[in-house]
């Protein structure tokens, strides 16, 4: 089975650009950078709700759990926000008309209401043809996010957990290699 492509650093830019234009474009890039930057699988993405996201006070969590039920393989998982991601959030908050409820879904449809995985999948194939990036999915920024921990010398233990897998093999199935990258480790030596 062909694997999601993984962007470049400026096939990456061109997509968000891509993405984050348009009426739309917020709650796209929303989308997109829940994907890069914290892993997320597709489902995963389509169920978060406000509460995930935001604490009762109005402060953006550093953390989310994701409940067994929204997970692939069934396990509860914590999902980390970095600093960049926490961000994004708020400026996608910002750009809202009105402060959403907790409960309320963080992304949704032209129809007002929540995405399905299916429907959200189906419109991030569409923003990497847009890009003129063939080959692009909505795994593509799972697996772009897993193979820039694994290339920064990240423990394989720990994007194996940040991941959700259960097996590291599962993990290195997901990380990108290319010339260049097997250029610069040689050069380390």
């Amino acid at each position: 089975m062909k694997q999601a492509r993984v962007p470049s650093e400026a096939e990456f830019k061109r997509l968000v650009a891509v993405v984050s234009q348009g009426k739309l474009g917020p709650r796209n890039r929303m989308a997109l950078m829940m994907s890069y930057l914290a892993g997320l699988r597709v489902g995963e993405i389509a169920s978060l709700e406000w509460g995930d996201l935001v604490d009762g006070d109005g402060k953006i969590r550093e953390q989310l759990r994701l409940s067994a039920a929204v997970t692939k393989g069934g396990y509860a998982r914590v999902v980390f926000m970095n600093a960049r991601l926490r961000k994004e959030v708020e400026q996608y908050r910002s750009s809202l008309t009105e402060l959403p409820a907790l409960l309320q879904p963080v992304l949704i449809t032209q129809k007002r209401s929540a995405f399905s995985a299916n429907t959200l999948c189906q419109l991030m194939r569409g923003w990497y043809d847009l890009a003129g990036l063939d080959g692009g999915s909505s795994h593509s920024g799972r697996r772009w996010f897993i193979t820039k921990l694994a290339h920064a010398g990240i423990s394989p233990k720990a994007i194996m957990m940040l991941a959700g897998h259960r097996h590291l093999s599962t993990t290195q199935r997901y990380i990108d290699v290319n010339d260049e990258m097997m250029r610069a480790a040689v050069e380390i030596l």
